[in-house]
C-alpha cells in the first residue's frame, strides 16, 4: 500500500497494519507538499511543515478534504482511537462520524480539536467535522 495517496476525492494516507515507522516526504497534491509518518502505533500527516492529523494508535485515511468549513474523511483502524486535527484556532466545529452526531467542540489557541472514535469493528467511518 502506497503511503500517500492522492486523487480526485482528496488525500489518502497512512497504514496502520506496518510494525515500523515508515514516512514520505515532500508528495504534490494541489499545489501543496505533504508528509506522512505512520505504523501501527501513530499516523501523522503535515501540509507544507504544518501539523494537520494525528491518530494514536496509526490509522488509514481516505478521501481527506479540507476547505474553510471544516474536513472530511473516512478513517479505519484497529483499536479505540484518538484523532487530533489541526484546524482554524479558537472556533467552534460540529463533529458527525458515520452521520451520528457526537456534539460540537472548540478548537484551542494552536487551533486543535480531539476526537476519540472506536475503530475496532474493522470498518472504515466517516467523519465530517464543520465550523458553526
Amino acid at each position: 500500500m502506497e503511503l500517500i495517496r492522492t486523487g480526485a476525492e482528496g488525500i489518502g494516507f497512512g497504514d496502520y497494519t506496518l510494525t515500523e515507522k515508515s514516512k514520505l516526504s515532500d508528495v504534490p497534491f494541489l499545489g501543496d507538499l505533504y508528509k506522512v509518518k505512520t505504523f501501527t502505533e501513530i499516523t501523522k500527516l503535515e501540509k507544507n511543515g504544518m501539523f494537520v492529523y494525528e491518530s494514536v494508535p496509526g490509522t488509514k485515511v481516505e478521501q481527506f478534504q479540507e476547505n474553510e468549513q471544516g474536513v472530511s474523511f473516512e478513517v479505519e483502524g484497529s483499536a479505540n482511537t484518538q484523532i487530533t486535527l489541526g484546524l482554524e484556532e479558537e472556533k467552534e466545529y460540529r463533529v458527525m462520524a458515520d452521520d451520528v452526531m457526537l456534539g460540537t467542540m472548540a478548537t484551542n489557541l494552536g487551533g486543535k480539536l480531539v476526537i476519540s472514535l472506536d475503530l475496532t469493528g474493522g470498518k472504515p467511518q466517516k467523519v465530517v467535522i464543520t465550523r458553526i
